[in-house]
């Protein structure tokens, strides 16, 4: 059986109500959660950037991208709204995949196809599964729905090897996920960010810790006004995740 946590982690999320966050930590040797806000850590949201962890593995899978050097030229095209300069230049999946560059992704799952979309997405059991709202858009504005409780979950079975794809594609995917490596832990993760509102934004931090030949699983939820103004780089996240982090005793603490 589970051993589930609740604990309060609501001082770390300064500026927006914790009512509003979430963070999950999941570590399978002990069978063992934790969690600040359940309620909300149950709850589906739409995995934005997230989802390139699922996708990049889908691509390596299919032998749409042969491997993490895989490239795409980019046509030139820019999109209306949030625009990084990053992501005007060709890339390939591991540039692609640090700097949440959509467009490729995109071209990604075009090849991929439909059916082959959904085959997977059903394969993961990754959230509702829903590929609704376009075949490249479908995880940024259309259907797909996922919970950080959901989340470290599809990162366990994928870390466990549990998700019926070769152990080339999961190890070139961690490999791309990888944030920090260093003496005392490797940290993985992804970013993702969406639009709840036109004046809310939501956020995600989803990973893996690698520590002492053990292994733990994270994910952090929140939204707000000020999530973007506050933690809308990728670094104030990594920087949020990492006490969290430290505050549970995954990690070590600040000497």
């Amino acid at each position: 059986m589970p051993y589930e946590q609740d604990i309060n982690l609501g001082n770390f999320f300064s500026g927006i109500d914790p009512a509003d966050a979430t963070f999950v930590v999941y570590h399978p040797a002990s069978h063992q959660f934790i969690r600040h806000n359940a309620a909300r850590a149950q709850q589906r949201f739409i995995p934005a950037s997230t989802f390139k962890i699922p996708n990049s593995l889908i691509a390596l899978e299919t032998g749409v991208a042969e491997n993490a050097e895989h490239i795409i030229p980019w046509d030139g095209a820019t999109a209306a709204g949030f625009w990084s300069p990053n992501w005007s230049k060709d890339h390939t999946l591991r540039s692609a995949f640090k700097h949440s560059v959509y467009w490729y992704y995109q071209s990604l799952a075009h090849e991929i196809g439909a059916e082959g979309m959904q085959a997977y997405l059903d394969q993961f059991h990754y959230g509702n599964g829903s590929t609704a709202g376009g075949l490249d858009q479908f995880w940024l504005h259309g259907g797909l729905r996922i919970s950080a409780d959901e989340q470290v979950q599809f990162l366990a079975r994928m870390y466990n090897g549990e998700l019926d794809i070769s152990p080339q594609s999961v190890a070139i995917v961690k490999d791309l996920m990888i944030l920090e490596d260093n003496p005392a832990y490797r940290l993985g993760g992804k970013t993702g960010t969406a639009d709840v509102t036109p004046t809310r934004e939501l956020a995600w931090l989803v990973g893996y810790v690698e520590r002492n030949n053990d292994v733990w699983f994270y994910a952090l939820n929140m939204e707000g006004e000020d999530v973007w103004e506050r933690w809308g780089k990728p670094s104030a996240r990594l920087a949020l995740v990492r006490d969290l982090l430290q505050e549970l005793n995954v990690i070590p603490s600040k000497s």
